[in-house]
């Protein structure tokens, strides 16, 4: 997710019900087990809460997961018996360092491998790329190294909703300072399955998704993405 789900638009549940649709349709249980990874919110509790009062049952399970509090059982088993993982916005840098640090990116590599639904939105999109543009320096944004890779490329939120986002991701996919790859609008969201882009889908018309890559004269090229606009 570009932006939006439950930590930016409470009341358009539209993403986060395509989240539970897929782990519904990939575990078969009618209640989904999901597991909320807030590191980049540094474990905000206002967060966690809303989350748990937005997926009670029957609708979905929902844990969370801590690092600021980790639990004694081992992550890859904490993980592995979620259909779905969902990662808050935050800091995407220190989302980076702290999982590196726990080995949870190892776990949640062989976990999306074994067919738990992975999802997120900002930096708990960025994370399953290879790159992105981030704020966690300080407001001017900065080119980021460093994701889980499990999808090709780089991946840019808040696409046209933050000034800075779209000059600098055309400048630094243009001089290859960032690999070429997608960039979302709030609201929208985009499907892979076995690391093949599927669709983009929204919670309004509004929102939009976008292929970027190199123009091969220093710039870069975007080419729109068809937007499914998920409906109740």
């Amino acid at each position: 997710m570009g932006g939006g789900g439950f930590q930016m638009e409470p009341e358009n549940t539209l993403l986060d019900d395509h989240v539970l649709a897929l782990a519904r349709e990939r575990s078969g249980r009618a209640t989904p087990r999901i597991c909320l990874i807030p590191t980049a919110s540094a474990d905000d509790p206002t967060l966690i809460e809303t989350f748990r009062t937005l997926f009670p049952p029957p609708r979905a399970e929902p844990d969370v997961l801590s690092l600021f509090n980790r639990p004694d059982e081992d992550l890859a088993d904490v993980i592995r018996r979620h259909d779905a993982v969902y990662v808050t916005g935050g800091s995407t840098a220190n989302l980076f360092a702290l999982w590196r640090l726990h080995g949870l990116d190892r776990v949640l590599r062989r976990a999306w491998s074994e067919g738990v639904v992975m999802a997120g939105m900002s930096a708990g999109a960025i994370c399953w790329f290879e790159s992105g543009t981030t704020d966690s320096f300080g407001p001017t944004l900065q080119a980021l190294h460093g994701g889980l890779g499990i999808l090709d490329g780089s991946l840019i939120p808040h696409y046209h909703e933050e000034p800075q986002r779209r000059p600098l991701t055309l400048a630094l996919v243009g001089d290859a300072t960032l690999p070429p790859g997608y960039a979302v609008d709030d609201g929208a969201a985009l499907v892979f399955e076995d690391r093949r882009f599927v669709e983009a889908v929204a919670s309004d018309a509004t929102a939009g998704a976008w292929r970027v890559e190199p123009d091969g004269d220093g710039g870069a090229l975007e080419t729109a993405l068809d937007v499914r606009v998920l409906r109740r």
